[in-house]
């Protein structure tokens, strides 16, 4: 397997990074960076905001060979070291982004300062709905899957309440390259965690948006679960009228938490 490459776009206010502590933004599947501009305008006066793309979306290569959650894990690292070495960061992602910080507290446990896992946990869907999707999408692409991720992605009136947020996510969805999308598929089709979930140490916050039926708030109960049952901490919250996107949908609440959050956790 090659390690994957993902870019970093600048989410916070030109400036010299570390003035600021660094905070790391990670993607759902089909999405790009602009799952999180609304989130990082908010904290972007507090924090240096890096988001990246997953393989072959947004701004990042494609692939042309499988990789794990574990090498996506490794690559943010990479990214990170790559514009400010070896530092300290806090980390918050969303779906297979959050099953990257998971994976992230289990092997690099020791970069992160904080973690939030949001609409996400340590196993995402069935093995066999992910290999089905990847062989779905590598032979129509990715348009395919606009109508059903429309409807997974957002709770109950947000596509008519924010036209413009939504069809930005769409069109990210659409412009995504089929062999990346089926790619990161798999990866999530070979993940699962739930094992590992009491070696994290950092101190985490697990998000859920209540109308989400592919993360559900039980499932980020499971995840703040599994690592207290490690001796670690971390703590569940359930965001109402929200589906599969929270920062998308609920920027303020999602930035608010996540201040809070990492201002009386991280280390």
């Amino acid at each position: 397997m090659a390690k994957p490459t993902v870019k970093a776009v600048l989410l916070s206010p030109q400036r010299e990074l570390g003035a600021k502590p660094l905070l790391v933004v990670g993607p759902s599947l089909g999405t790009s960076t602009v799952l999180w501009t609304e989130t990082a305008a908010l904290l972007g006066d507090e924090y240096d905001v890096i988001g990246w793309d997953l393989p072959g979306h947004g701004i990042s290569p494609t692939t042309t060979e499988g990789f794990d959650v574990a090498e996506l894990a490794d690559a943010v690292v990479d990214l990170v070291d790559s514009v400010s070495p070896g530092s300290k960061f806090h980390y918050a992602g969303v779906s297979l982004g959050g099953a990257t910080g998971l994976q992230l507290g289990i092997k690099h446990g020791d970069r992160l300062r904080s973690l939030s896992v949001q609409c996400s946990g340590p196993k995402l869907g069935t093995p066999e709905g992910w290999l089905e999707r990847a062989e779905t999408v590598r032979k129509l692409g990715t348009p395919v899957m606009i109508q059903g991720s429309a409807e997974r992605w957002f709770g109950a009136g947000f596509m008519d309440r924010q036209p413009e947020i939504s069809s930005r996510l769409l069109h990210a969805l659409r412009d995504a390259d089929r062999f990346g999308y089926s790619f990161c598929c798999e990866a999530l089709a070979a993940f699962d965690v739930r094992e590992q979930l009491g070696s994290i140490t950092v101190p985490t916050q697990a998000i859920a948006g209540a109308e989400d039926t592919v993360a559900p708030p039980s499932m980020a109960e499971e995840t703040a679960a599994g690592i207290r049952a490690g001796g670690g901490f971390a703590v569940a919250e359930a965001l109402d009228g929200v589906g599969h996107l929270a920062p998308a949908e609920a920027p303020a609440v999602v930035a608010g938490l996540m201040r809070t959050f990492m201002k009386e956790n991280g280390r």
